[in-house]
Parts: structure tokens; C-alpha cells; sequence
């Protein structure tokens, strides 16, 4: 069974972040990057289904800069078999990215393609689906159990009004959500045994962009609450603000 990974490479999401000098992308000078927390459930179970299928292959794709390669030396170290970085300039839109993964996913002959529901950056939700639609397969999104039967997938998604049940076949794409595992941390042999892995580097075959993102602002400063009054006295006060200044009722 070969199961492909799609990665994105994110700032941390504890860390601050300032505006370039361009105002319409982010700097980077300092910043921490990490795995996208929703692709490292994507790692996880490719390697749990390789592990109870008892063999196979896995392997993860990124687009991006050569900084990327960190990114992927991570999921390497968890115990993929091989990498491969799918040099890009700049951050292309998500038709864009699924277009070029697509191109490359096209002809590997995968049996399942997994990713992150979202990437915790742009939170667009938009890559999965769009690479499904592109290679003609299947697609089941926001997975928060996954099993694997004799050649159907069989999912779990939340939903509002409870818990959604989704078969397919295989191939099949599947973007991942949080409760769907718990994400193993390198160890010292996996971060040792990494280094030696392949991690195969190429252009992507990045579509023509959507849109253009024309700047970038910090959301405005939350303004300081105030009271006014107490106990009952103070609810046609409150109801009146409520209406004429914040606008809710």
C-alpha cells in the first residue's frame, strides 16, 4: 500500500507575528516554523495503516522554499520513508498548490493521499477537496477515525448535528482533523536514521494564481470593557448599548 502525505510548512502558533516591510506578506526574520499541527495527524496514520498493513510505502510532499526541507526532515524522523520538496518562490494560492501537487500525485500510483483538514496560517480549507477534484477521486474531509477494510475507507467526521459515517474505495483522498490520533514525536534513533532517508527536490508545476493577496493588518486591539452598572438596575443600560453601540440586537 503507498500512501502519500501533503505537508505544509506554518509559523509556530505561539509566535508573534509582524508584518513585512512589503505589508502584504509576514516577516520571517526570527520566526519559528513548524509542521502544520493538522498534517501531523495526516503523518500519523499513514504510518499507523503502514504499520498494520505490516508493509508499503509512504512518503511526504511539500511545497515551498528550501526551508521547507526541515519541515520535511521532521516528518522523516517520524518515520516516513521518503520526502520529496516541491520548490516554489513566494506563497501560491491554494488552486494554485493543488494544481502542483496534483501534477505530481498524478502518475505515482498512491493508494491514499491524507492531509490536514486546513493549515493553520490562511485556515482556508481548500487544498484537499481541490486535489481530490483534480486527480478525479474520492474525498472525505475533517476525519476524526479512519479504518481501513479490504479496500473501502471508512470515516468519521463531526458535524453539527452528531457524527457523520463516509465510505469510499480506494484511491481516495482524506484530509484529517484533531481526535483522529495522537501525533508520535521523533525519537532520537528516528532524527538519526532522517538524515540518511531521500529527500528528493524539484519545481513545482505551480497553475496560474487566483488571486492576489494587496496587503496584510494586524486585527484591530479589542477595545477595554466598562461597567455600567449593577445588578438589575444596570439591564435597560446594557440592552441600550447593546443596541445602539456594539449593534447585536
Amino acid at each position: 500500500m503507498k500512501i502519500a502525505v501533503c505537508l505544509k510548512r506554518v509559523p509556530d502558533t505561539t509566535a508573534k507575528i509582524v508584518i513585512g516591510a512589503d505589508r502584504k506578506s509576514i516577516d520571517e526574520a526570527g520566526l519559528k516554523f513548524v509542521p502544520n499541527p493538522y498534517d501531523e495527524f495526516a503523518l500519523e496514520a499513514a504510518l499507523a495503516l503502514k504499520e498494520k498493513a505490516g508493509t508499503g510505502e509512504t512518503a511526504v510532499y511539500t511545497l515551498g522554499s528550501d526551508a521547507s526541507a526541515e519541515t520535511l526532515r521532521t516528518a522523516l524522523a517520524m518515520g516516513i520513508d521518503r520526502a520529496v520538496l516541491l520548490q516554489s518562490p513566494g506563497s501560491p494560492d491554494g488552486m494554485a498548490v493543488a494544481q502542483a501537487l496534483a501534477a505530481e500525485l498524478a502518475t505515482a500510483g498512491f493508494d491514499l493521499v491524507l492531509m490536514g483538514k486546513a493549515a493553520v496560517d490562511d485556515n482556508n480549507h481548500q487544498v484537499g477537496p481541490m486535489v481530490a477534484e483534480l486527480l478525479g477521486l474520492p474525498c472525505i474531509t475533517s476525519v476524526t477515525r479512519l479504518s481501513l477494510e479490504g479496500g473501502t475507507i471508512e470515516a468519521e467526521r463531526e458535524t453539527e448535528g452528531g457524527i457523520e459515517v463516509s465510505t469510499c474505495a480506494l484511491p481516495a483522498v482524506i484530509t484529517c482533523d484533531k481526535g483522529l490520533n495522537n501525533p508520535r514525536l521523533p525519537s532520537l534513533k528516528g532524527i538519526m536514521a532522517a538524515k540518511k532517508k531521500p529527500l528528493e527536490t524539484k519545481p513545482a508545476a505551480l497553475g496560474s494564481a487566483t488571486f492576489e493577496v494587496t496587503g496584510l493588518e494586524l486585527p484591530p486591539d479589542r477595545k477595554a470593557g466598562r461597567i455600567v452598572g449593577e445588578g438589575a438596575e444596570a439591564v435597560p443600560t446594557l440592552v441600550g448599548l447593546l443596541r445602539t453601540e456594539a449593534k447585536v440586537l
